[in-house]
């Protein structure tokens, strides 16, 4: 088996790949960032003016625009990651064939499926940095420790990446997309992105606390305010496995199809 040492320059080498092919497409990047923008000053801001004050991390009542801004942050970032892990992965696999002509060279079933899946870190970094210097003109963060927002977000893009790889390799065709959106829509709306839990009722409190989105909104959201507990170590183990899991799946999928 290649050490990490020999498997580091095949991981980067499809990185740059990726970053060449995109050069000329920096508007896609700026089109991504511009959802969750207009989420907060639209709902965020909007109609945060008609919400008032809400229950924050520790049970602080805090504005609505300040419980809302980390979760759109968390969504941010899950969405720079998921899409080239998904929509873009699968055409490369089924009709491109890129991870073929990739595999012809000495790179390695793992390197395809690391470099896809740090190109899509990267992305989704770039969405949360941004934001979260929106986040800091706007006067909505409100401790030191809102600086580990930014490396959280990095590992929710790996976690979300990861999946996204090992999920789209099981698509079929451009239909199967659509279970993808099934579970990212409601994971948005329902993962304490716009409400405090308690405002659930018991038994879907218990299904958010169990969503992926959920465990980088609470994170996030803690750290902006300053408010760290024991759970948020339960939440960073919960993406480091899921991140674990998922590459370790796309990495095998990658093999099974692509390996004659």
């Amino acid at each position: 088996m290649m050490s990490i040492r020999q498997r580091v320059p095949g991981t980067r080498r499809v990185l740059e790949r990726n970053m060449l092919a995109y050069r000329r497409l920096w508007l896609i990047f700026v089109s991504g960032f511009f959802e969750p923008f207009l989420y907060l000053l639209s709902i965020g801001i909007g109609v945060g003016a008609l919400v008032g004050k809400i229950p924050g991390p520790g049970g602080k009542l805090i504005d609505y625009r300040d419980f809302v801004a980390p979760g759109l942050m968390a969504t941010a970032a899950m969405n720079g990651a998921i899409f080239d892990t998904t929509f873009m992965f699968f055409i490369k696999l089924k009709y491109w064939k890129t991870y073929d002509s990739m595999l012809s060279t000495p790179l390695t079933n793992t390197d395809v499926a690391s470099g896809e899946i740090m190109w899509s870190v990267l992305r989704g970094g770039i969405y949360a940095m941004f934001f979260l210097l929106v986040m800091l003109l706007l006067g909505l963060l409100h401790s030191p420790l809102a600086v580990l927002a930014l490396p959280t977000a990095l590992l929710e893009c790996w976690a979300f990446a990861a999946v996204g790889s090992a999920a789209s390799s099981y698509m079929r065709s451009y239909w199967d997309f659509d279970f993808i959106n099934v579970v990212l829509l409601p994971s948005f709306l329902f993962s304490g992105t716009f409400f405090p839990l308690d405002r659930y009722p018991g038994w879907l409190e218990v299904v958010v606390r169990c969503t992926p989105l959920y465990q980088a909104v609470a994170l996030m959201r803690s750290l902006v305010f300053g408010h760290l507990d024991v759970s948020a170590a339960g939440h960073v183990v919960y993406l480091v496995v899921m991140g674990i899991v998922g590459l370790s799946i796309a990495s095998r999928r990658l093999g099974h199809l692509l390996t004659p």
